[in-house]
C-alpha cells in the first residue's frame, strides 16, 4: 500500500478501464492525480450554456427539464424513434433516440438533468442525436440506479457509487443550491462520468496526511486535506465551495513556495569564485570610451550585479526590461568584471543570427584595444571544423575571456578554463538541461545572469521564479524614439490595405527598410487555415472566412504593387536552410534589401538600427507579448519609426481589443500584466520548458496574489525554523517538481 493513499494507482480503484479512459483524457494515473483535476468551472441548474445560443455542430453541455416524450415509427427502415424535448427555461431542444425505447421511461416530463452531446439540425429545428446525459433523480422503484443515461455506459463500476434516495422535492431544493462542477470533457469522456469517478474515488479516501501546519491551517482558517478535496469535488453549497477552493489554492502555492525558497537556500550555500571589480580595468575602460551615459537603471542594476559577482555564492538573477532597454550593455558590463578576474564569460542565444549579431554588437561597444585583450569568440553549429578546433582551443586554455554562441556551446567538444559567468539571452527559449550542462562545464559554480525582453507580472515573478533575484529595466537609453503603433481594420476599413504598401514605400524612400510580418509559410499552410476558419465559422454566416496571409502571399503581392514592384525583397522562415537564412540577414544588416518579408523568426534579437517600419499581418493571429516584441524590431535607432497591425478583427470583439491594447501603449510591463490576463493558466508555468504537464491546478496567478504572498510567507517561516519537513509536504514537492521539473522552477 502506497505511504500516501494519494499515491494509490487509478486501476486499483476504478479498474482498469476506467482508469485507461481517464489517463488517455487527462494524464492522471494515481488518485492524487484524479483528485486534483479540478472542475473547469462550477454552474447551477440552467446556468450552463442557453439552449437558445446553441450552433450546430457545437460540443455542448446543458441542464435541463423534460417537458415531453414521444415515440414514432422511422419511416425508411424498421424500428421505432424515441424524442424528448427539454428546455432551460429560454428555449428548446429535442433530444433522439434510435430503437432505444427504455428511454421514454427514464425522460419522463418533469426529470431534470445535464445533457451533452454535438448539436445537429432536423427540419429547422435544433437536436442532440443519442446524447450523454445524467438525471438529477431519485432511486426508481425497480430499484435500478438510472443515473447514467449515457448511451455508452463504458465507465466500469459505477453501479459501487452511491444511489440519491432522498424525496424529489428536498432533492430539488438541494440542487438549486449545490454547485455542479463541470469538468473538460472529451466526446467520450463527458463532465459527470469523471465526476462519477471522482465520487467513487472521494467513498473510499481515508484521511490523508497533512502538508501545512496545523497553525497555519488555523491562522488562514483552510480545511484539512480530505475536507478541502470533498467541497472541491462535491460542494454541498457556495460557501462550502470557497473554503474548499482556497484551502487547495494555499496547499499548492505552499507546496510551490517551499520548493522554491528552499532550492533558493541551497543555491546561496554552494560556494562561486568572487570577482570583485577591479579599479582601472576592463569594465572602467569599457566605461570610459561609452559615447553615452548609462541610464539610472543601468547604473543601478549594474552596482547591484558587481556586488553580487564579488560574493561567494553564485548569483543567480532575471534581468528584464524593455526592448532596446539596453539589456546587453549590462551583461557586457558584468562579463568583463569577470574577464578582470581572469575568468571567462559565455552568453549563449537561441539563434546563430542572434548569436552572430550579439558578437558585431559587443565588437561595437568594446572597441579594438579590449577587443584584442579578451579574445572573443563564436561558436555555432555551422562553423567548419578546423576553425571549430582552432575556436575550442583558445576557449579551453583560457586565451579567450568572452564567448558567444549557441546550443554548440554544450557540445563535449566546447571546455573552459575558468567559466565564472553564464548569460542566457532570452532564457525562455531554453530548456532546463541545457542551462544546466552549460553551468556544470564551470570549474565552481558559475554566476548566472539571464535576460529577457518579455517582461514577467510580479505575480508569475513569484510564483515561477521565487527563488531567483528579479531586476528590471523600465527606462530606454537617450536617442531611442518610441514606436508609433496603428491598426489597421480591414474588417471596417478594407481599402485602408493600400495606404499599407504605399506607407512602406514611403519608409524606403527615405532611406529606410522594413519588416512585414505574415502568420503563415506557404499558400498550403493558408489554405488550411482557411478550411479551419471554414469549419469554425457558424452555420448560416453569410460572409466567408478571410483569407490567412502566408509569406508567399505578401511576396506576390509585392512584387505586383505598383508602390512595392521596384522594392528589394527577401523572405526569410524557419523552413529555409541555416546558410540561407543568415545570407538573408546579412543582406538585410547590411542595406542590400529594402523589405524582410518573415515569419516570427525574426521576433527577438535581431537588431537593425536603420529599419523603421513594421507591418504585422493577421495581427489577431498573435498574442500581445509576440506583437510587443514584434513591434521592438524598428525604432532601434535615431529613426521615427512605425508599426502598422493588420487585422479583420471586429471592433468591439476581445480580439480587436487585445490589438488596439497593444497599439495604444509601448510599456512592456502593462502589456505583461494585460498578457496574463488574457492568458490560460496552463501557459504560466511554461510547458515547452520542461515538456511536461507544467500547469497550476486550482491556483491562477491573475487572481490569487495575496494567497500566494501568504502561503510564501507561512513556507518561509516553516523553513527558518529548521526543522525536517513533513515527509507528505516531501512527497508532494517532488511530484510537482516532476511536473514543471524542479530545475525549471529554480530557473537556474
Amino acid at each position: 500500500m502506497p505511504a500516501d493513499a494519494l499515491e494509490t494507482p487509478l486501476e486499483r480503484v476504478l479498474g482498469a478501464k476506467t482508469a485507461r479512459a481517464l489517463t488517455r483524457a487527462y494524464e492522471v494515473r494515481t488518485v492524487g492525480d484524479l483528485l486534483s483535476l479540478f472542475p473547469r468551472r462550477y454552474a447551477h441548474r440552467g446556468e450552463l450554456t442557453p439552449i437558445r445560443f446553441l450552433h450546430p455542430s457545437e460540443q455542448v453541455t446543458i441542464v435541463a427539464e423534460v417537458v415531453e416524450t414521444r415515440e414514432r415509427e422511422m419511416r425508411a427502415r424498421h424500428g421505432k424513434i424515441t424524442e424528448a424535448r427539454i428546455t432551460d427555461g429560454q428555449g428548446y431542444l429535442t433530444l433522439t433516440f434510435f430503437n432505444q425505447p427504455w428511454r421514454a421511461a427514464e425522460l419522463q416530463p418533469g426529470a431534470r438533468g445535464v445533457f451533452s452531446g454535438r448539436i445537429g439540425e432536423y427540419r429547422g429545428s435544433l437536436q442532440l442525436a443519442h446524447p450523454d446525459y445524467e438525471l438529477f433523480a431519485a432511486e426508481p422503484a425497480d430499484g435500478k440506479d438510472r443515473r447514467r443515461g449515457t448511451a455508452d455506459r463504458d465507465v466500469e463500476d459505477a453501479s459501487d457509487a452511491p444511489v440519491v434516495d432522498e424525496a424529489a422535492d428536498d432533492q430539488a431544493d438541494a440542487w438549486a443550491r449545490q454547485p455542479l462542477p463541470i469538468y473538460p470533457a472529451t466526446s467520450t469522456l463527458p463532465s459527470w462520468k469523471t465526476a462519477n469517478s471522482i465520487g467513487i474515488v472521494l467513498d473510499g479516501l481515508a484521511d490523508l496526511p497533512e502538508l501545512l501546519p496545523e497553525a497555519v491551517r488555523r491562522r488562514h482558517r483552510l480545511l484539512d486535506r480530505r475536507a478541502a478535496f470533498e467541497a472541491v469535488h462535491r460542494p454541498k453549497d457556495d460557501a462550502q465551495l470557497r473554503v474548499g477552493l482556497r484551502s487547495a489554492r494555499f496547499e499548492e502555492a505552499y507546496v510551490l513556495q517551499t520548493a522554491l525558497l528552499r532550492q533558493r537556500a541551497e543555491l546561496e550555500a554552494q560556494h562561486a569564485e568572487t570577482f570583485p571589480h577591479v579599479p582601472g580595468g576592463m569594465l572602467d575602460e569599457l566605461d570610459r570610451r561609452l559615447p553615452f551615459d548609462l541610464t539610472a537603471g543601468q547604473r543601478a542594476v549594474g552596482e547591484t550585479i558587481s556586488a553580487e559577482l564579488s560574493q561567494g555564492s553564485p548569483m543567480n538573477r532575471l534581468l528584464q526590461g524593455e526592448v532596446g532597454s539596453g539589456k546587453t550593455l549590462v551583461a557586457l558590463r558584468a562579463m568583463l568584471q569577470a574577464a578582470d578576474g581572469a575568468g571567462q564569460a559565455v552568453l549563449i542565444a537561441p539563434t546563430e543570427v542572434l548569436a552572430t549579431q550579439h558578437l558585431a554588437s559587443l565588437h561595437g561597444m568594446l572597441g579594438h584595444e579590449l577587443w584584442q585583450r579578451l579574445m572573443p569568440q563564436l561558436i555555432t553549429g555551422s562553423l567548419p571544423t578546423a576553425q571549430r578546433r582552432h575556436v575550442a582551443l583558445a576557449v579551453a586554455s583560457g586565451r579567450s575571456r568572452l564567448i558567444v554562441g549557441t546550443h554548440a556551446l554544450l557540445s563535449d567538444t566546447t571546455q573552459f578554463e575558468n567559466l565564472a559567468l553564464v548569460v542566457v539571452d532570452e532564457q525562455h527559449r531554453f530548456g532546463v538541461e541545457q542551462r544546466e550542462a552549460l553551468k556544470a562545464k564551470g570549474v565552481h559554480h558559475p554566476h548566472v545572469l539571464m535576460l529577457t525582453a518579455t517582461p514577467i507580472p510580479r505575480t508569475v515573478a513569484m510564483t515561477v521564479f521565487g527563488d531567483l533575484d528579479i531586476s528590471s529595466l523600465h527606462e530606454l537609453p537617450a536617442g531611442r524614439r518610441p514606436v508609433a503603433s496603428f491598426v489597421v481594420p480591414l474588417a471596417e476599413k478594407p481599402a485602408w490595405i493600400e495606404r499599407v504598401w504605399q506607407r512602406l514605400a514611403e519608409e524606403v524612400e527615405k532611406g529606410r527598410q522594413g519588416y512585414i510580418v505574415a502568420p503563415l509559410i506557404d499558400d498550403a499552410e493558408s489554405g488550411a487555415a482557411e478550411a479551419v476558419g471554414a469549419s469554425s465559422t457558424a452555420v448560416g454566416a453569410s460572409q466567408a472566412p478571410t483569407p490567412r496571409w502566408s509569406v508567399d502571399r505578401v511576396l506576390h503581392v509585392l512584387a505586383e504593387h505598383p508602390a512595392t514592384r521596384h522594392l528589394r525583397v527577401a523572405a526569410l522562415h524557419g523552413r529555409m536552410k541555416v546558410e540561407e537564412r543568415e545570407q538573408v540577414m546579412r543582406d538585410y544588416v547590411e542595406r542590400r534589401l529594402d523589405v524582410l518579408v518573415a515569419t516570427t523568426v525574426i521576433e527577438v534579437g535581431v537588431n537593425v538600427p536603420n529599419a523603421s517600419a513594421m507591418v504585422v499581418f493577421d495581427a489577431d493571429r498573435f498574442g500581445v507579448a509576440q506583437l510587443h516584441q514584434l513591434r521592438g524590431r524598428v525604432g532601434r535607432g535615431e529613426h521615427p519609426s512605425l508599426a502598422l497591425f493588420v487585422t479583420t478583427a471586429a471592433e468591439g470583439t476581445p480580439t480587436r481589443a487585445r490589438i488596439d491594447a497593444v497599439a495604444n501603449t509601448t510599456d512592456g510591463f502593462e502589456l505583461a500584466e494585460l498578457d496574463l490576463s488574457l492568458r490560460r493558466e496552463g501557459d504560466v508555468l511554461g510547458a515547452t520548458q520542461s515538456g511536461s504537464r507544467s500547469q497550476l491546478r486550482a491556483l491562477q496567478v491573475t487572481r490569487d496574489a495575496k494567497i500566494i504572498e501568504q502561503a510564501r510567507q507561512a513556507a518561509h517561516e516553516q523553513l527558518q525554523t529548521g526543522e525536517p519537513l513533513p515527509e507528505a509536504l516531501e512527497r508532494a514537492i517532488r511530484a510537482a517538481v516532476a511536473e514543471t521539473d524542479e530545475h525549471y522552477l529554480s530557473a537556474s
